[in-house]
């Protein structure tokens, strides 16, 4: 039986009318593995009446015929919808449910607990208004609670539930409840939580969670379901500035030009005046466009199309925006990042950064340090782990429009995506920009790299020359440099053990230095073609995704990937500085090839095989394909 079912058909449409008005709630459930999240929401569906008959007793017929206790249904196969759920018990991915009651409506995500799906929780806070916080009463709070709890602050989250579970296991002692209260207050009173509401419940026999239970007379409080629906969420703030980040510009004739896109924040009239973020153009809206007629006013939330009263400069990943209050357009800032990737997340290695419309490649330029999920010390730190918390300094390749997160969260928060992968590594939440971003800026020259490039009579070029230890890419570059310098051509060549004599001596041999050598070596690199320079990068970079930096760093066609193919046992026979011998012997750490990976180039411009070839020969046939490259440009 429904909640639906009960309402006579006389009166369905002023329950419909009832229901439109209701506030809504969004939480979410989160804890660690096995603390009954699932099982929770699902008595909490059928207990309130939410859910249909034929689908409670379809759950006999899915996954297994009888709970995890071998007694009874299991209600957490409401929630977990997956096969792979299923077989493992565990949730995976986020599960959404919606559901009504007499006073409220409720959006719930029910989020994994396993650390491997971090990210997934991630996903369910972002628009959460409360977290529902279980722990299991024979545990205690662990070390997934702690993250979650430290994750649910950092998202805005200011109000939570601390629902003390499997409390039938502990016989309903109320010191258990009490010490495991009082140790959670202790821990998040540094988060900056608003309430916190602690509720012995038994999720298997639903104990404190529609009403409360004959089972702890000793606790005077709400049961779960009676403190959703009455919670008193913060008051709305004076209301936030207009947003509109432009998702699509329609154009379906001469006659029409509309910013399309969901209002992230604010509303907008027609009449109002907007200005386009990142060029600072002023424009009035003429009209408010949506699929089901125009309209004089909309708000948060609303998908519209915009037209103003002039032409402006607006693609996807601008922001229309009020002028009387701006957003920030920096290209470098400070954020709270959560590592999501099995792959550590290192400084100066390039990934791409994707706002609400905005895509840009970026660099996290500084890790300033790592926050401890136990005692939210602050710790010095290279890289960022998987699920760890940091906080960094970041650089775009361009300038984003953007707010700090805990004004507003639908402009304050970006994702990092691997450049090689596609894979979604890690989440932000925006802090501040730096002053840096406004106080530097390029400066303009009358000598330009055309000028320079005429008067040497050549069009610059970087050369990058990659490969393993002892594969030959400096004999060979060496002798390209000889060919060319006796045709009067230019050049410079950056060798990768002469740069770590000077420019990178203060950098090892770790994964974290490795990228960090080649971004200097990139920017030197960049710095000597606008000087019009040809120059050869002989090193070994064994990363794609630091290669591919350099490549975007460098205009259209002057960058050429060469590959100096040469398999290892064949460097290890030359071994020229004696360097595999140690390696092999365990004396040498992260040494490319033996005990760090090396990364072969998909897609080179030159794929240049040595065994057996003369390195002069070679470095000829990479005369010829940079003339040919020459005349092509």
């Amino acid at each position: 039986m429904s909640y639906l079912q009960s309402v006579p058909p006389h009166d369905l449409a002023a329950h419909l009318a009832d229901h439109d008005g209701k506030s809504v709630l969004r939480f979410i459930t989160c804890g660690s593995v096995d603390d009954g999240k699932s099982t929770l929401i699902g008595r909490l569906l059928v207990d309130a009446k939410l859910i249909f008959e034929d689908q409670l007793a379809n759950l006999g017929r899915v996954g297994t015929s009888a709970g995890a206790n071998g007694e009874e249904v299991d209600l957490a196969l409401l929630l977990d919808g997956l096969e792979a759920e299923r077989e493992q018990g565990i949730t995976i991915d986020v599960a959404y449910r919606y559901f009504a009651t007499a006073k409220r409506k409720f959006i719930v995500a029910d989020t994994p607990g396993h650390e491997e799906y971090t990210r997934n929780m991630v996903t369910g806070a972002s628009t959460a208004d409360l977290a529902v916080i279980l722990i299991d009463s024979h545990q205690g709070i662990l070390t997934q609670t702690r993250r979650h709890s430290y994750i649910a602050s950092l998202l805005g989250i200011r109000h939570v539930v601390l629902a003390v579970n499997k409390f039938d296991l502990v016989e309903f002692r109320q010191s258990v409840f009490d010490a495991i209260a009082r140790d959670y207050r202790a821990f998040a009173k540094k988060l900056g939580f608003v309430s916190i509401q602690p509720i012995p419940i038994s999720a298997r026999f639903g104990d404190n969670v529609i009403s409360a239970s004959q089972n702890t007379p000793w606790y005077k409080g709400p049961a779960l379901l009676e403190y959703l629906e009455t919670v008193q969420l913060d008051p709305p703030e004076a209301e936030r500035p207009f947003r509109l980040p432009v998702q699509l510009v329609m154009r379906p004739n001469a006659d029409f030009r509309g910013y399309a896109g969901q209002i992230a924040s604010g509303r907008i009239s027609v009449g109002d005046p907007v200005v386009v973020a990142k060029s600072g153009q002023h424009s009035s809206v003429k009209a408010i466009v949506t699929f089901d007629g125009n309209l004089v006013t909309a708000a948060e939330g609303e998908a519209v199309t915009l037209v103003l009263a002039n032409e402006v400069d607006a693609a996807r990943g601008n922001m229309l925006v009020s002028p009387a209050a701006r957003p920030f357009v920096a290209d470098q800032f400070q954020a709270h990042v959560i590592w999501f990737d099995a792959s550590p997340m290192l400084p100066g290695r390039s990934y791409i950064l994707r706002t609400e419309t905005d895509s840009v490649s970026a660099t996290v330029t500084t890790l300033k340090h790592r926050v401890s999920i136990n005692s939210f010390a602050r710790e010095a730190a290279k890289s960022l782990q998987m699920n760890e918390v940091g906080v960094c300094n970041i650089s775009t390749q361009a300038p984003i429009v953007f707010d700090a997160y805990k004004d507003n969260r639908a402009t304050g928060n970006f994702v990092f995506v691997d450049r090689a992968t596609n894979a979604t590594v890690g989440a932000g939440m925006i802090d501040f920009p730096l002053r840096r971003a406004d106080n530097v800026h390029w400066q303009a020259t009358d000598v330009n790299k055309a000028a320079r490039s005429a008067m040497k009579s050549q069009r610059p070029a970087v050369l990058w020359f990659t490969g393993l230890s002892g594969s030959g890419k400096s004999t060979i570059a060496n002798a390209l440099d000889r060919l060319l310098h006796a045709r009067g051509k230019h050049t410079y060549m950056l060798d990768g053990d002469n740069v770590r004599h000077g420019l990178n001596r203060d950098l090892g041999f770790t994964e974290a230095d490795r990228v960090e050598n080649i971004r200097r070596v990139a920017e030197v690199a960049k710095l000597m073609a606008d000087a019009g320079l040809i120059v050869l990068v002989s090193f070994i970079s064994p990363f794609r995704g630091e290669r591919r930096m350099a490549r975007e760093l460098m205009e259209e066609g002057e960058f050429i990937e060469i590959f100096v193919d040469t398999p290892l046992e064949e460097c290890a026979r030359r071994d020229p500085k004696g360097l595999y011998e140690k390696a092999l012997a365990g004396k040498i750490a992260n040494f490319t090839g033996v005990s760090s990976p090396y990364e072969m180039p998909e897609n080179p411009e030159l794929h240049l095989k040595t065994v057996e070839a003369d390195p002069t020969a070679l470095a000829l046939k990479i005369e010829a394909f940079l003339d040919r490259q020459m005349e092509d440009r």
